[in-house]
Formats: structure tokens, C-alpha cells, sequence
């Protein structure tokens, strides 16, 4: 079966400091990869590099099995690749709607110069609020600017946003941290979903019981390099403990 998205030999510099030492990771569609690992050890410039934030020294990123070139974030969301980092990105006040389609708005008629175009809001509106249907998300006030939501609605209307627009991988950076029980909840049962549609989604979390619940697959790192890799369940996480202060073997 072709991975969804193939890291081959991932290797970053920052000047002297060696951020990714020749790192390899797949991830396959309708599949959940943790991505774990101490501060430091490599996991945000390994996500920023195959978002297109950097730009790897050496290795090989294939989609589908295919080799593609990603030099910028555009490039990444080109190829089917949506990230949401921990600052969500989304303008407080902007509706749900408006975030969705920030940088994407549906405006016509074509022909005009794109200046010249009237943005077709209830279309907009209307397709936001069947998406977030599609993926059970409920917000009491599909009206309310995002902004005077809780943590909790504005990290699965972040993640959704992701998940409408990316065809091929889903990219979540700490999504449940500083959220409280139940909205964790929600983001778990999201990602989830995104697994359930065929999504390839890679999570970067310190939550292990989070991890543990929905990750089918936790990739360890440390120190730049690729540590190990299990399979989260209750009788793994003393061993993914152990890859990642590396007191392993």
C-alpha cells in the first residue's frame, strides 16, 4: 500500500546545530501517527519542513509515492498538506465562515478581475456549516466571530478547516494542549473522523493518554534522529517513555 506522505532521510541544519539528523517517516491514509519526543528533539522543524516553513539541506518528501519539491507553505498546501500549529492562526474577529475561507473566498463572477468580484458570503456560510456537520461538529452560533468561542471551539474549527482543505495529510501540533476535559474530547472525536474519512493525520502531542487513544502508530524522537517506533497502548508507554529520555536498552 502507498503511504500517503514518505519522509526519506530528513536532514536540517540550523548553522552549527544539526536539527534533523537523516529522520525517515510514513504515515498511510486512514492512518494516525503520533509524533513524540521531548523539547528539542526535533519534531516542530521536522513538521515546519514537510509544511514548507523550512527547507530541508538533504532527504526526500514523496506524496502518494510520488517525489515533490516543497520550497513554501503554499507548495505544501498545494500538494493536499494542511497544518495547525498551537497559535490556530484563526482571526478573532472573523466568523467560522470567514476563517474557513481566508486566502480561498468564494468570489464571482470569474471572468472579472478578482478585485472586481463580490464575495458570495451565504454560499460560504452555507458550505461551513455543512462541513462542520459532515464532521459532527456542533457550535452554538454559527453566527458568533471566533473570537468569543472557548479554546475548545476554536481548535476544531481550526482542525476542521484543515481537514476541508487538505487532501492527502492533516498536520496537529499539541492540538488538545491547555484545553480541559471535555474539549479535549471534542478534538479527539475529530481526529477520529479524520482518520474515519481516509485522512492521513500526524499529531504532535505530550498528552500519552490522548496519544495512546487515538494514535495507531507513535514515532519516537531525540536529539534530531529517530529513536524508535511502537505501536501506544497502555503496556507500550513505559517504553515510549524510555525512547524519549533515552534510557532505552
Amino acid at each position: 500500500m502507498t503511504a500517503a506522505l514518505t519522509v526519506r532521510g530528513a536532514t536540517k541544519r540550523f548553522g552549527p546545530v544539526l536539527a534533523l539528523d537523516e529522520v525517515d517517516l510514513e504515515v498511510q491514509h486512514g492512518e494516525v501517527l503520533a509524533v513524540l519526543g521531548d523539547n528539542g528533539a526535533g519534531k516542530s522543524t521536522l513538521i515546519k519542513c514537510i509544511s514548507g516553513v523550512h527547507r530541508l539541506d538533504a532527504g526526500e518528501i514523496e506524496i502518494d509515492g510520488l517525489p515533490v519539491h516543497i520550497t513554501s507553505p503554499a507548495a505544501a498546501r498545494a500538494h493536499g498538506i494542511e497544518t495547525v500549529y498551537q497559535d490556530l492562526a484563526l482571526f478573532d474577529n472573523l466568523e467560522p465562515a470567514a476563517n474557513f475561507y481566508a486566502g480561498r473566498e468564494d468570489a464571482g463572477p470569474r471572468w472579472l478581475p478578482r478585485p472586481l468580484r463580490v464575495l458570495r458570503r451565504r454560499s460560504m456560510a452555507d458550505a461551513t456549516v455543512e462541513l462542520l456537520e459532515r464532521l459532527q461538529v456542533s457550535l452554538p452560533d454559527h453566527a458568533a466571530t471566533v473570537g468569543l468561542m472557548s479554546g475548545g471551539q476554536r481548535q476544531v474549527i481550526a482542525v476542521a478547516r484543515a481537514a476541508v482543505f487538505a487532501s492527502k495529510v492533516v498536520i496537529l501540533d499539541e492540538p488538545t494542549a491547555a484545553l480541559g476535559v471535555r474539549e479535549s474530547r471534542r478534538v479527539l472525536d475529530l481526529i477520529l473522523r479524520l482518520r474515519a474519512e481516509g485522512h492521513a493525520v500526524i499529531v504532535i502531542s505530550h498528552a500519552m493518554d490522548h496519544v495512546t487513544e487515538v494514535a495507531d502508530r507513535a514515532v519516537v524522537m531525540r536529539r534530531g534522529r529517530k529513536v524508535g517506533e511502537e505501536i501506544p497502548s497502555p503496556d507500550s508507554q513505559e517504553r515510549i517513555v524510555a525512547l524519549i529520555v533515552g534510557t532505552s536498552g
